[in-house]
């Protein structure tokens, strides 16, 4: 009987799955492994393009500059003008404005980089180191050299400097680079660790940690370091505010793609974001299509505010905070109206039945 049973065929030989072959590979777990591999291969060189074009060579490309138009002797200006614009080859975009104070105002608005004046048989410039460091530093060395070529006396003063604690201007892009990335990676320590709790309960507890992460990095670059004298409330809102973004736009594609949510997230707020933000590079000097597209973006929007409260206090805009609370919104709705797809929760408890 036993040798029977041996020498009997399996009846169905043609239902056995292949040990090898693409469908094999499909289902097992070297699969996702494989697509990981390619990804992060993929994101190593995206990463260190996308920052490598926006930072390695910045070079000025449309820079708003003020003009104070003279009632007379304005031959040094267009002296110096001309040799300006074919230093920075036509980069300055000029505005006149009829006296100082107006020219002044708007380096407050932040809506020009520079002002030009005649003075004597001069020129003077006032920068703001504060508006945009490497804008600053660019402007004043072009100058010398125009001044010196074109025979112009030329003074360069920076009217707006940055904080001590703060010589290069890159604290502001650091506590808003560091609010980002540990938004949403709040965000996803909370779906892998905590995955039983529900949308709502996700959305209460990463209010929590963007209020706490927020004042935590306030109090040590401020308090703790001394780079910055932040104003702290409202240093401390847009923090909060931007790690909560940051937190809701993860959940936004977790619904939308699942597992691989961290690939658009990151794609977004790091790859795109961050580098055209303006906290690193000023956006006259990024590539055109970053300068634009950074200021609608979180991270932009985050270094935008946080720039204006800490050295323009009086000139605070609204548009920043308008785009993370539109960004705040939309991720919102896009999470609520799929939550259903959301990857945890608990599953309902079961009504007690009376004997």
């Amino acid at each position: 009987m036993a040798d029977d049973l041996a020498q009997r065929p399996d009846p169905e030989p043609e239902r056995r799955s292949p040990r090898w072959g693409w469908g094999a590979f499909k289902r097992s777990p070297f699969f996702p492994a494989t697509v990981i591999v390619l990804i992060i291969s993929a994101g190593a060189g995206l990463f260190a393009g996308s920052y490598t074009y926006a930072f390695a060579n910045p070079t000025p490309r449309n820079v708003p500059t003020a003009v104070v138009v003279p009632d007379h002797g304005a031959a040094p200006l267009n002296r110096f003008l001309a040799g300006m614009e074919q230093a920075l080859n036509a980069s300055l975009r000029l505005h006149p404005y009829p006296g100082y104070a107006k020219a002044r105002w708007s380096l407050e608005e932040q809506r020009v980089f520079a002002v030009l004046q005649v003075r004597g048989r001069g020129v003077r410039m006032d920068v703001a180191s504060a508006a945009g460091a490497t804008v600053a530093q660019v402007l004043g060395q072009a100058a010398g050299k125009v001044g010196r070529v074109s025979g112009v006396p030329v003074t360069v003063k920076d009217v707006k400097p940055l904080q001590p604690g703060d010589p290069r201007g890159l604290a502001v892009f650091y506590i808003s680079l560091a609010a980002t990335i540990i938004g949403f990676l709040g965000a996803i320590q909370l779906s892998v660790n905590a995955s039983e709790l529900n949308p709502a309960e996700r959305i209460a507890f990463m209010i929590a940690y963007a209020l706490l992460g927020g004042f935590t990095i306030a109090v040590i670059v401020d308090q703790g370091l001394g780079a910055l004298q932040l104003p702290f409330p409202e240093s401390w809102a847009i923090l909060a505010l931007t790690m909560f973004t940051s937190g809701l736009v993860f959940s936004m594609f977790n619904v939308l793609f699942g597992r691989w949510a961290l690939i658009p997230t990151w794609g977004l707020m790091v790859l795109l974001g961050n580098p055209s933000s303006g906290g690193a590079v000023s956006w006259p000097l990024l590539p055109s299509l970053l300068g634009t597209v950074g200021r609608w973006l979180p991270p932009g929007a985050s270094v935008n505010a946080q720039h204006t409260a800490i050295y323009f206090r009086a000139n605070q805009h609204a548009f920043p905070f308008l785009v993370l609370v539109v960004w705040c919104l939309l991720s919102a709705v896009v999470f609520w109206t799929w939550r259903h797809r959301h990857p945890g929760g608990r599953p309902p408890r079961a009504t007690p039945t009376r004997c």
